[in-house]
């Protein structure tokens, strides 16, 4: 633990942004003997409304490292399937999962780590820092002083923009319909066919899936759960994703809309769409959509993690595309990697070895991310094409999606 003491004293850690990624790094700090306070802009609780999680077991094994139970993390689906537009399973794939909504898995971390030291309503202005320590100064007039800070401020991180400020998010050519569906909502016949499975629709260049997870307040019961819908259509950057991305009063709003915001004629096309291309058992699914969240989906991939007693982690450092299902197993692997590095090393060599170790991991999840996504694109490049060729047929997406084996071989 020798990166975490100075002098017989336990050195001070800021970790800007309060979600996933941040309260990894809290507590995968505090365990390694760091002080550590969480600063998060947003004044509310967090919520990721419209999210589901596949549990990977990386992200299992770190909350077993943390002391955190995984039991009732969320619930086990066992078969993938795929259904044509007849509503007919083309195939099947025997691949058991945890699957569990985002605010599952905030609420455990977010309460294994200490309420004094989580600071809600604290926007970062920017970081200064020398080589002895780094400085925060928020928006509010006050600043922090630390041996290390972390930036997990997400795909819009403040810290990132200062270091890297053309550095931008990058738009893949398509966007996701989401909603969380209540279980009892949903007709018996059409439950028994898609809601114990990870269960995708195929129309031409697109992707509509489902699978069941934890209902509000974490309720694991049958009868209560939800479950979790995904529609991924092509949408030209500066034609269709301008229009999703204006609301009622004309107002084009920039990365993503807020749900209540989307426009009633957007979402009853979509309704509309649905009808004849996917599915009946998602037809009926689709019908219930009633304030879906509209994600457009980006890449990110940062050329550096560290500057000098600053660490990039997360989604301030890669977002990859949501088909890998890598997001929290890559911000907690990122964290994992940091603190091992702080174990054997002083802040700004550790950090050193840390980049060294995770850039080129980041890249191999973006890289995979693209190509299991080419296919969605509004347009494509030849090498694309061949991507899509080779990941948009029913056997890959089920056998392929949402799985980190790629990241061991």
């Amino acid at each position: 633990m020798a990166g975490a003491v100075s002098g017989g004293k336990a050195k001070r850690a800021i970790v800007i942004g309060g979600s996933m990624s941040g309260l990894f790094a809290g507590l995968q700090l505090r365990k390694l003997g760091f002080n550590v306070d969480i600063y998060e802009r947003v004044e509310s609780e967090l919520a990721g409304r419209g999210a589901g999680i596949v549990a990977q077991p990386p992200v299992i094994a770190t909350l077993e490292a943390l002391g955190i139970d995984p039991v009732d993390l969320g619930v086990v689906a066992t078969t993938r399937k795929v259904l044509d537009v007849e509503g007919r399973v083309v195939c099947e794939f025997h691949c058991p999962q945890t699957l569990t909504a985002w605010e599952r898995l905030y609420r455990l971390l977010r309460d294994a780590f200490p309420a004094e030291h989580y600071h809600r309503a604290t926007g970062l202005k920017h970081v200064e820092q020398s080589s002895r320590s780094v400085v925060a100064h928020f928006t509010n007039g006050q600043s922090a002083e630390a041996d290390l800070l972390v930036a997990a401020d997400g795909i819009r991180s403040t810290v990132r923009s200062q270091f890297l400020p053309d550095l931008q998010p990058l738009y893949a050519g398509y966007v996701a319909w989401r909603s969380m569906i209540p279980e009892q909502a949903i007709p018996p016949a059409v439950h028994r066919e898609v809601f114990e499975y990870m269960v995708f629709c195929l129309p031409p260049g697109e992707q509509f899936l489902g699978y069941p997870v934890a209902g509000p307040d974490n309720d694991l019961r049958p009868g209560h759960r939800r479950l979790n819908v995904i529609w991924y259509r092509p949408a030209d950057e500066q034609g269709e994703l301008r229009r999703l991305l204006t609301d009622e009063s004309g107002v084009t709003h920039s990365i993503s809309i807020p749900p209540p915001l989307i426009r009633k004629a957007a979402i009853a096309e979509m309704r509309a769409a649905a009808e004849r291309l996917v599915a009946p058992q998602f037809r009926v699914v689709a019908r219930m959509m009633h304030e879906p969240v509209l994600q457009p989906i980006y890449d990110l991939e940062s050329p550096r993690m560290a500057f000098g007693r600053v660490a990039v982690v997360g989604d301030a450092a890669f977002v990859a595309r949501p088909h890998v299902g890598a997001g929290v197993s890559k911000a907690s692997d990122d964290v994992n990697a940091l603190v091992r590095a702080l174990a054997a090393d002083d802040v700004e060599p550790a950090l050193r070895r840390f980049e060294a170790e995770r850039l080129p991991m980041g890249r191999r999840v973006i890289e995979r991310a693209r190509h299991l996504g080419a296919y969605l694109q509004a347009s494509q490049t030849a090498e694309e094409r061949a991507h899509a060729g080779r990941y948009s047929t029913a056997q890959a997406v089920i056998e392929e999606t949402a799985l980190v084996d790629f990241l061991e071989s």
